[in-house]
């Protein structure tokens, strides 16, 4: 086991690989097939583009973030890691159309020749970090993986999502007994579904999925949906109403998912990181700001240093505004790494003004206090 303290001075890991950003395929105009009715658009593709992840990296070396981090990547997910969470069914039908002409193998989820192996580094992103933090070679670690994954069923994409990275990594690294008890908190503005799905009926991972209420999936992420069989009590849903705001996101995590996740007691604590919940983001009405990632990163590492020796790992997921999900990205590595390099959100008082009044605040806290009731 290492120590907190010994963990702390092997710095923060970021895994990263120029590659992913090559993800690609599907004729889209936003959301919506062209075709009939659907001009294309002049940028053309779904809102899932590599922009966003590739403008985080750039602003992280403008500023000299990058250079209090540990840069590195990781090798692809092998066949072996995927079959842990995916049937062969899937993976050779996925396979045979990425060494073709790509297409598409389920909702929204595009992927150009090669995409197979894409996917399989992106994998491979959330499996490096996970290793490395449970292994103690880094304190912490933050996986740009992409295409995102907490969509993603075992035999069904979707959401954007081709494999279920975060999945995989967990299936990894029990196999090679680094871990056996994980939790996942996804803040992505969307449920979780592919993960909760994953681990629904079992005892050893807690899934904590914070999102808006019936956004997509639209019949999934109920309150009430605890886990099933064995997994019963160890999943737990937190839909928000649109435009609950920073104070309201802050409320969640105190009163709902981070007293979750100190009962359970992990090993090892993930965070599912969609930035979607930003107040711009075309998918999302959450009113979220780069202070509110600031504030739960914050959180999570207080937690995860009380209960599980600081280990903590973050998986990015989705986040559809170029502009600002970088500055969020950035506030969220500025904290991990303990940096002075700041890059200062150049809408903080804009957002601030446009957070919700105290009518709103005081619905999202009524809803926020039901669920914490009925706990």
């Amino acid at each position: 086991m290492v120590e907190a303290g010994q963990a702390e001075r092997r710095g923060t890991g970021f895994f990263w690989d120029e590659r992913c950003f090559w993800h690609g395929g599907g004729n889209y105009a936003g959301m919506f097939p062209v075709g009939g009715l659907i001009q294309p658009a002049a940028t053309g593709g779904l809102p899932e583009n590599p922009e966003t992840k590739r403008r985080l990296k750039n602003l992280m070396a403008v500023t000299g973030l990058e250079r209090d981090l540990v840069m590195t990547g990781a090798a692809a997910a092998s066949d072996d890691d995927l079959r842990r969470v995916h049937p062969e069914s899937y993976l050779t039908a996925f396979r045979e159309m990425s060494e073709g002409k790509g297409g598409e193998l389920g909702l929204r989820t595009p992927f150009a020749p090669g995409g197979y192996e894409i996917a399989a580094l992106s994998a491979g992103l959330a499996l490096g970090a996970l290793g490395a933090v449970l292994s103690g070679r880094m304190a912490n670690a933050y996986a740009l993986s992409r295409p995102p994954g907490h969509h993603c069923l075992p035999d069904c994409p979707n959401g954007f999502c081709l494999l279920a990275n975060i999945a995989i990594a967990i299936e990894a690294a029990r196999a090679a007994g680094l871990a056996g008890r994980f939790a996942v908190l996804d803040w992505d503005v969307h449920h979780g579904n592919g993960t909760e799905a994953i681990f629904h009926d079992r005892a050893d991972v807690l899934t904590v999925s914070i999102h808006q209420e019936h956004n997509y999936p639209v019949d999934t992420g109920d309150f009430a949906d605890r886990g099933r069989g064995a997994g019963e009590g160890f999943n737990l849903n937190i839909p928000l109403p649109p435009g609950t705001g920073h104070r309201g996101y802050l409320a969640a995590m105190e009163r709902l998912a981070l007293p979750a996740i100190r009962a359970f007691r992990p090993e090892v604590l993930i965070i599912a990181c969609g930035f979607d919940a930003a107040i711009n983001d075309p998918l999302g009405r959450m009113l979220a700001t780069a202070d509110t990632f600031r504030q739960m990163t914050r959180q999570v590492m207080a937690l995860a240093d009380d209960i599980c020796g600081g280990r903590l790992v973050m998986v990015h997921e989705g986040g559809y505004n170029e502009t600002y999900v970088p500055f969020c990205g950035h506030a969220v590595l500025e904290e991990m790494s303990g940096s002075a390099v700041r890059a200062p959100d150049p809408m903080a008082e804009v957002f601030a003004a446009r957070q919700p009044g105290p009518a709103m605040e005081g619905f999202v806290e009524g809803v926020i206090g039901e669920m914490a009731a009925a706990l």
